[in-house]
This record gives structure tokens, C-alpha cells and sequence, in this order.
């Protein structure tokens, strides 16, 4: 397939990138380019590409050999792993240009002066010296009355705003952002967030939805879940923490002082508060304090068809959808009488009209509240398990921790920000 040499740089993202002999690498997330106050042509730098184990590098447009409809090739495989920072003078096109407003002069489009548009993509081309720069800009005037309006085309030295001072400016569009965020994980979202200047991580944030605000939240460095918290309106972040998981919105108010979680706690609703600061008087590092008080809780009179539907619920992790808890009425936490617990496996292997009564697992042990991070691996390790019951003295059952949130306390605290390096390209000696 032949390469080409002029390209738009939001076609980029999300392409796969090929070492020399045809291995993948990784995937293009964003494009970077130098923007100086000095008005003149913008080079592009390179480009930051996504490993399999999702850290973010920077590879120098010069280690391009081929752009291609279906691929980005590199000359090497021997590559930096350090993992992407943003200098000075260098400027992401998805994260920072696109959606900037800029006037434009161009004489050939005459319905545009005097009217403010917004950036919608970068042309880039390869010049005989093998550089790459930014030769031409898509620009469309902002939308009116929810009208989308066309895209135009102009040279480069026609528009005028793509500086510093202007990518600075305020309010700036997130729209063609969030659509490269759309079929992503939240912890995908997650990194690629981190890595913004704080002026469009906060305009990226304002524009989150709650829900999706709140996946993403879980997957951020705790210091950094509170300064997202810390930017919105309290009313907003009560919103977003009744949207978090209850142990998760536990563990993010456990770091902050006693009265900042106590102002967040008395704005989110008296129910879903509940539930967290029933979590937050048990110590952090034990089962009560690691335990979400959500798992799948059913009455004994419920089907095998009734419980697999609740275990095919999108939003339940697999850990939690691995075992269903039965107890007698009420099934909220905490629940009433605690009966034992069926495996998804035995719920797979039962006629759907059974009732979860009759196959109920009695002799898998409890967790204890009060139960260590290590009697929490143990118990896991003994038996084979990936989500365990936590019940109380009286019988009755708190929650369940999963494996996963065992780890998370296992792993030291910057695990979020130390991948492991990847054994499919090899790292650059440094002196």
C-alpha cells in the first residue's frame, strides 16, 4: 500500500503503528507540533503513541518511514519508553488546537472574514527534507441554532489565533475530543486526560456527563481524583460521587480531611451517602473498608434466570458477577439473614426454573469486617476466589470485596503512574 505525504492529523488517531519488521507497537493518540509566539510555519514534532500496556510516548516524526491508509510505520522498533511529557512550544492537535477559535484572511473565501470559526484538523505534508508541517488548516464557523455549518479549507498563513495566547483563550470547544474518547475505556480516558494542560482537562471534565466523569474519576491517581473533585461545584461533585462506586467514593473521601468529606457527604443524597459512610467507619485496609456494599444480593426465592440476568448487568465487574449472595428479606445492605452463596458456574448448570434456594453454597467461609489485607489474600488464594461475602456478627451481609480492590491496595500507591515496560520494543540506552 503506497504512503502518502500530506495527511490530516485527526485521521491519525487511533492508527495503528507498525515497527520495521511489521509488529505492532501501538496506536497514534495525538499529534505534536510546535506553535511559537513568532509567527511562522508549524513543524510537526511527533507523535504520541499508546503501548499495548497503555503508556504514553513520544516518538520523533523523523522515526516516521510511512504513513499509511491503515498504518503508521516507524524506521525502528528501538524506541524511548520514557513516558510522555509536554515541553514548552509544543502543542497537541486533538488535545489543544482542534475546536480553537481563529479568524481567517483568506481572499478566496470572502464569507469567512470578520467571522470567528473553530479548527477542526490540521493538514500535515512531508517537504523534501523529510519534515513534516503544517501546510493547510480545516476550519467550519461556530454552529448556530445546532446547525452544523461546511468545513473550509485554508492555507496556513491565512489564519490568524494559532498561538499560544490564543490556544490559551477560554470556553474552547471539547466536542471532536470526547468523540475519540467515545468506545474508549474509562482508564484509557483516564490517561489520556492526565497528560492535558489543566486549562482543557477542566474544559474536557465540565463536559463529562456524571456518569462517564465518575468511571473515569476511579481510574485517576488518588491526588489527582481530588483535584478533579475540588474543581467542580459542590453540587456537581455530590452528583459525580453518588454515580462512583460506594468503596470507591469511600476510599477518595477517606484521603481528604474530615470536614472537606463531610461538606461532600451532606450534599449527595441521603441514600447514597449512606451506604459510603457506612464504609468510611471501617479502617481502609481491612475487608469493611475494601468491601462495595453492591454486589448481587438475591432472595431465596429467586430463579436461575431471574439471578443470570442480574450477573449479565453491563455495569458489573467480573469479579462481582462471579458469585450471588442470598439472604432473607431485606436484600439491601445490610441484609437480612445471611444463607450462603451460589457460583455463576453452578447458576449455568442449573434448569432456569430452579429456585437459587436449593443450590445455595453453605460452606464457603465468611469475611469478617475486621479481616486484614492479608487474610483477604489468603482467603482468595485458599479458595480459588475472586469476590468473597462479608458478614457481620448478627449474620447479616455488609458488601463483598473482589480481588480487584485487593490488589489496588496491594500495588503502591503511584502504580497508576509506573507501567511496566513493554517487551515488544526495546528501550533507547541513555548515557
Amino acid at each position: 500500500m503506497a504512503s502518502v505525504n500530506r495527511v490530516y492529523a485527526a485521521r491519525l488517531a487511533g492508527m495503528v503503528v507498525l515497527g520495521p519488521d511489521g509488529e505492532s507497537i501501538g496506536r497514534v493518540r495525538d499529534v505534536v507540533v510546535g506553535i511559537s509566539i513568532v509567527r511562522q510555519q508549524p513543524r510537526v514534532l511527533g507523535l504520541v503513541i499508546e503501548l499495548l500496556n497503555r503508556r504514553r510516548i513520544f516518538v520523533p516524526i523523523l522515526r516516521v518511514t510511512a504513513i499509511e491508509p491503515g498504518a503508521v510505520t516507524l524506521s525502528t522498533g528501538n524506541v524511548s519508553l520514557r513516558r510522555f511529557s509536554q515541553r514548552p512550544g509544543e502543542v497537541l492537535v486533538l488535545g489543544q488546537v482542534l475546536e480553537t477559535r481563529v479568524r481567517v484572511d483568506d481572499p478566496d473565501l470572502p464569507e469567512l472574514a470578520g467571522v470567528d470559526v473553530v479548527v477542526v484538523d490540521l493538514g500535515i505534508e512531508q517537504t523534501r527534507t523529510r519534515d513534516w508541517v503544517v501546510t493547510r488548516v480545516a476550519v467550519r464557523p461556530q454552529r448556530r441554532l445546532g446547525r452544523r455549518s461546511n468545513v473550509s479549507q485554508v492555507d496556513w498563513q491565512h489564519v490568524h489565533g494559532l498561538t499560544p495566547s490564543g490556544l490559551a483563550m477560554p470556553d474552547q470547544g471539547v466536542a471532536q475530543l470526547l468523540e475519540q474518547f467515545e468506545g474508549q475505556r474509562a482508564v484509557e480516558v483516564a490517561d489520556a486526560i492526565r497528560e492535558l494542560p489543566d486549562k482543557r482537562r477542566h474544559e474536557v471534565v465540565n463536559a463529562l456527563d456524571d456518569e462517564r466523569l465518575a468511571d473515569v474519576l476511579q481510574e485517576l491517581p488518588e491526588d489527582e481524583q481530588v483535584a478533579v473533585l475540588h474543581q467542580l461545584k459542590t453540587d456537581r461533585a455530590a452528583d459525580v460521587l453518588e454515580a462512583m462506586d460506594p468503596d470507591d467514593a469511600a476510599d477518595l473521601l477517606g484521603t481528604m480531611a474530615p470536614a472537606d468529606a463531610e461538606s461532600f457527604l451532606r450534599r449527595m443524597d441521603p441514600e447514597d451517602s449512606e451506604d459510603v459512610r457506612r464504609l468510611l467507619s471501617h479502617s481502609p485496609n481491612t475487608a469493611g473498608g475494601l468491601m462495595t456494599s453492591e454486589p448481587v444480593v438475591l432472595a431465596p426465592d429467586t430463579t436461575v434466570a431471574e439471578a443470570l440476568a442480574r450477573v449479565r448487568d453491563p455495569d458489573l465487574t467480573p469479579a462481582l458477577a462471579s458469585l450471588v449472595f442470598v439472604v432473607r428479606p431485606p436484600t439491601a445492605t445490610p441484609t437480612g439473614h445471611y444463607l450462603g452463596c451460589v457460583h455463576t458456574q453452578r447458576l449455568l448448570r442449573e434448569p432456569p426454573a430452579t429456585l437459587v434456594s436449593g443450590i445455595v453454597d453453605t460452606d464457603l467461609p465468611n469475611l469478617s469486617p475486621e479481616d486484614s489485607l492479608g487474610a483477604l489474600t489468603r482467603y482468595f488464594a485458599a479458595y480459588n476466589l475472586v469476590c468473597g461475602p462479608v458478614v457481620d456478627d448478627q449474620n447479616h451481609l455488609l458488601g463483598a470485596v473482589s480481588v480487584d480492590d485487593v490488589l489496588d491496595h496491594l500495588l503502591p500507591d503511584n502504580w497508576r503512574e509506573n507501567e511496566s515496560e513493554p517487551l515488544i520494543v526495546t528501550a533507547e540506552k541513555t548515557t
